[in-house]
């Protein structure tokens, strides 16, 4: 089983910057595919980035390309988001997942582990 933690979410203006944290622990996820996802009220689950595997090769919702980067450390077993030049829109829960195979890492039904989320919010 592997647990995932997320932190690092808040309140923060329109153009600024946060990065959020997702801890795993019960097993490495250094193999993992490890993925970012976000919520809005009345909207589903989308896709935000997702790094594969220990190759690190990274993927981006068109949304945040340019804006957000993902990447992980594996020492710490710890995958980051760093969310630069935030809009409005950006507002949702954000969730970190963690995928054994990582087929198809834009597709939430594939990863099997899911960390509780953090709230982001940006303000106009």
């Amino acid at each position: 089983q592997v647990q995932l933690v997320e932190s690092g979410g808040g309140r923060v203006q329109a153009g600024g910057s946060l990065r959020l944290s997702c801890a795993a622990s019960g097993r490495t996820v250094s193999t993992y595919a490890m993925g970012w996802f976000r919520q809005a009220p009345g909207k589903e689950r989308e896709f935000v980035a997702a790094v594969w595997r220990s190759v690190g090769t990274t993927y981006y919702a068109d949304s945040v390309k340019g804006r957000f980067t993902i990447f992980r450390d594996n020492a710490k077993n710890t995958v980051y988001l760093q969310m630069n030049s935030l809009k409005p829109e950006d507002t949702a829960v954000y969730y970190c997942a963690a995928d054994q195979l990582g087929l198809r890492f834009a597709v939430p039904d594939d990863y099997e582990y899911w960390g509780q989320g953090t709230q982001v919010t940006v303000s106009s």
